[in-house]
């Protein structure tokens, strides 16, 4: 008999099925049972900024309290935050917004989700590259898609080709999904690369993208991050923009994302939202218009020491034998290839056989915890954050180093120039 039989109160509905707990929420239930025992844990998982909310923004919400603006607003956000969205988006893409192209939510989350949640008949696919956001499989599944999951590599710099699209492409594709900066890979898609992927959904007027661009400004190049619309103008009827304040200000508890893209689409977001939540946060909105024309001192300071981070993470989980990590361009994590220790045997005879017997053997030898690859559709991988302490981070790798070399009778297998420490 099914669990949901067995319990009190209304049975799930069928599409409960289709959807699972966010295994980055399975983590922290880890977590807290381990601290619950007091145990020492380092948490390479967290998904948002360790910094403050800048003081500017906090004042700006403080005086909208204070000026009484605590009521509902337009499903769509205030005419403030819509002139400060639009704003943004025309420094960034070049292309002017309207109002009515413009939708504000309960963080970006809540708008891919309600952009399925309009869009999507049962049975309509979604491409997804992996590796992915967690949520996007479930997002499609629980609102009738489905998901068409398309891998790539790590010679691929993890990014959906032109030609993996293509393959992927059915009558019933509704959407591909871009992450940009990507979530767990750190990968940016560079104008070429976009123009190249525009080519081929050019030619497949039934397929729309939506981009998902919430760590735009976590970015370690030269130049901004390049957007779908920028590079194809003509597509942007097509080209469904997210973003929020949540990465950029460390403003993940504000709850405030915005999207832009066709008149009908954000239409329709609205009516959902109007039906559902009613409108984002009216303190939230005000604080988020300051966070938007505050101009760059605080992305600029956060970023230059992200960068500091990155550098060391990546360096340290390189120097580890069998861990090789991928370089990110934006974000704040580092995708880590752990496939050469499958196979390998703890101490007491376990043998390394799936992502959660290593991230099982980390916490328990070292106190480290990592979100495993199959999370994100990548077996044999793990994602580590660096939105942490130099100091954690040094610990941290400190703590893998040591996990690794508890392993026996493996050997690292891969494209090093040259091969280091073999274990019987």
């Amino acid at each position: 008999m099914p669990l949901s039989e067995t319990l009190p109160g209304p049975a799930p509905a069928e599409r409960m099925s289709r959807v699972k707990e966010s295994p980055s929420s399975q983590v922290a239930d880890r977590v807290r049972a381990f601290l619950a025992e007091g145990r020492k844990v380092l948490p390479l998982t967290i998904g948002e900024p360790d910094f403050d909310t800048p003081d500017h923004v906090k004042d700006a919400a403080v005086a909208a309290i204070r000026a009484g603006e605590t009521k509902y607003t337009s499903a769509n956000g205030t005419p403030a935050l819509q002139k400060a969205i639009t704003s943004r988006l025309l420094r960034k893409t070049g292309q002017s917004y309207a109002t009515d192209e413009i939708c504000v939510g309960g963080g970006a989350k809540q708008l891919i989700f309600l952009a399925f949640m309009a869009t999507l008949d049962e049975g309509d696919e979604v491409i997804v590259p992996a590796p992915y956001w967690v949520s996007y499989p479930d997002m499609v599944s629980v609102n009738g898609g489905r998901p068409v999951i398309v891998g790539t590599t790590a010679g691929e710099g993890y990014k959906l080709t032109p030609d993996r699209l293509r393959a992927a492409i059915t009558e019933r594709t509704k959407w591909v999904v871009l992450n940009t900066p990507n979530n767990p890979t750190g990968a940016v898609y560079s104008e070429e690369e976009l123009r190249g992927l525009t080519d081929v959904v050019r030619a497949h007027p039934h397929l729309s993208i939506l981009c998902d661009e919430i760590y735009d400004e976590i970015n370690f190049g030269a130049r901004p991050v390049p957007s779908a619309v920028t590079v194809a103008p003509d597509l942007r009827e097509r080209v469904f923009l997210v973003n929020g304040v949540s990465k950029a200000y460390a403003m993940t508890g504000w709850r405030i994302g915005y999207g832009a893209g066709a008149a009908r689409l954000c239409a329709a977001l609205g009516t959902l939202q109007s039906q559902s939540s009613s409108c984002p946060s009216s303190v939230s909105q005000a604080a988020a218009v300051a966070a938007l024309d505050g101009g760059r001192e605080f992305i600029d300071r956060t970023v230059a020491i992200y960068t500091e981070r990155r550098d060391l993470l990546v360096s340290g989980l390189d120097a580890i034998d069998g861990l090789r990590p991928a370089v990110p361009e934006g974000g704040f994590y580092v995708w880590t290839d752990a496939s050469a220790l499958t196979g390998a045997v703890t101490p007491s005879g376990t043998r390394m056989t799936s992502d959660a017997d290593l991230a099982e053997h980390f916490l328990e030898t070292s106190g480290v915890v990592v979100i495993t690859g199959d999370s994100y559709g990548c077996p044999g991988h793990f994602r580590a954050s660096f939105a942490l302490s130099s100091d954690t981070i040094r610990e941290a790798v400190a703590g893998l180093a040591h996990s690794v070399s508890l392993l026996r009778r493996w050997e690292i297998t891969g494209p090093r120039e040259a091969l280091r420490g073999r274990q019987k």
